[in-house]
C-alpha cells in the first residue's frame, strides 16, 4: 500500500491559538486531560509533517482566569499574573505531548522561569524554527490586562507569521450566536473593516487591531472537527478567513 500523500501547505509559518478550556475534561473534572492534550498534539504534528513552522499560544482559562478571580475578591493584576502562570503549565503539558509524538518543542515565556522554560527572545525563537522545532509562547505578554488573544497577535506579528489560526468549537464567525439563533449566518470570508462594522467578535479589540495593522490573516475554525486544521493550512475553504 502506497504511503498517504501529504497535502501541500499554503503557509510557511503559522501561529495557532488555543483556549485553555480545550485541554480540560469537565466530565472527568480534569483541568488538563492528558488524552485530550495528546489528541491535540497529534493534530499539530499532522500539520508539522506538512512542512509548516508552527508556534502556539494556549490560554489558561482551564486553570485560572483573571477576570473571574476579580469577581471573587482577587485583585485584577494579581489574578492576571496567576492566569499567565496557568498558561505556562498548559504550555509544559503540550510540550510533553508533542515530544512524545516525536516533535522537538520549546516553551518560551514572557515571565522568566528558567528552570522550566526559556525566556522569550525573538532571535532565539527564529533559530528554533530553523531547527524545525515547534514553539509554544506562554506567559501572555508578561503584562496584566492583556488577553492571550492579544499575546497571540503580538507574537504572530513578531515572528512574521503568515496566518493566525484561532481554534474554536464553532465552524467560524457567525452573524450571531449559532447556539441561540438558528438563523445565524456563517461568514466564509470577511474584510477587517466588515468585521468591525458588523461588530463581529473575531478576537478581542487589541488583538484584532494588531492583526489588522500588520495585515496578518485570521482563520477561525472548529479545531475539533477532524481534518479542519490541515485543510485550512492547505488553503481549502474551511472556517472563516478574515483579511484585507
Amino acid at each position: 500500500m502506497a504511503p498517504k500523500k501529504l497535502a501541500k501547505s499554503k503557509y510557511k509559518r503559522i501561529l495557532l491559538k488555543l483556549s485553555g478550556e480545550a485541554l480540560q475534561n469537565k466530565t472527568r473534572n480534569l483541568s488538563i486531560d492528558p488524552e485530550i492534550v495528546m489528541t491535540i498534539a497529534r493534530r499539530v504534528k499532522s500539520v508539522y509533517d506538512m512542512g509548516v513552522e508552527i508556534a502556539m499560544v494556549i490560554g489558561g482559562g482551564n486553570i485560572f482566569r483573571g477576570l473571574t478571580g476579580e469577581g471573587r475578591g482577587i485583585d485584577r493584576t494579581i489574578g492576571d499574573y496567576m492566569g499567565m502562570l496557568a498558561t505556562i503549565i498548559n504550555g509544559m503539558a503540550m510540550q510533553n505531548a508533542l515530544e512524545r509524538c516525536g516533535v522537538a518543542t520549546r516553551v518560551q515565556t514572557a515571565i522568566e522561569m528558567n528552570r522550566v522554560a526559556e525566556p522569550f527572545i525573538l532571535r532565539r525563537a527564529l533559530r528554533h524554527f530553523e531547527k524545525k522545532r515547534v514553539l509554544i509562547f506562554a506567559g501572555g505578554t508578561g503584562n496584566p490586562y492583556f488577553s492571550t488573544d492579544t499575546a497571540a497577535a503580538l507574537r504572530a506579528t513578531e515572528i512574521g507569521a503568515d496566518v493566525l489560526v484561532k481554534a474554536t468549537k464553532v465552524d467560524g464567525v457567525y452573524s450571531a450566536d449559532p447556539m441561540k439563533d438558528p438563523k445565524a449566518k456563517l461568514f466564509k470570508k470577511l474584510r477587517y473593516s466588515e468585521a468591525l462594522s458588523k461588530s463581529l467578535k473575531v478576537m478581542d479589540a487589541a488583538a484584532f487591531s494588531l492583526c489588522m495593522e500588520n495585515r496578518i490573516p485570521i482563520i477561525v475554525l472548529n479545531f475539533f472537527e477532524a481534518g479542519t486544521l490541515e485543510q485550512a493550512i492547505a488553503g481549502k475553504d474551511v472556517g472563516t478567513l478574515v483579511s484585507d
